[in-house]
């Protein structure tokens, strides 16, 4: 978990394309929190952002922190 948003989504679309399946970036209880979106199910967190990584152009994106 990460309080720094930015940091937060460098490591999620990182993980995306490393694991290349799609995450979710969430928060709960002012926290980040970065997993495979099959695996979050109804789990009460705030969704940021889902990366699937044949969505993205590889360069919109730098490289993890």
């Amino acid at each position: 978990m990460s309080h720094d948003l930015s940091l937060a989504q460098s490591h999620a679309f990182q993980l995306a394309r490393t694991l290349m399946v799609p995450v979710t970036l969430f928060q709960v209880d002012g926290e980040f929190g970065v997993m495979p979106s099959d695996e979050l199910d109804d789990a009460d967190v705030i969704v940021v952002h889902d990366y699937d990584p044949f969505e993205y152009d590889p360069h919109q994106f730098g490289p993890a922190h």
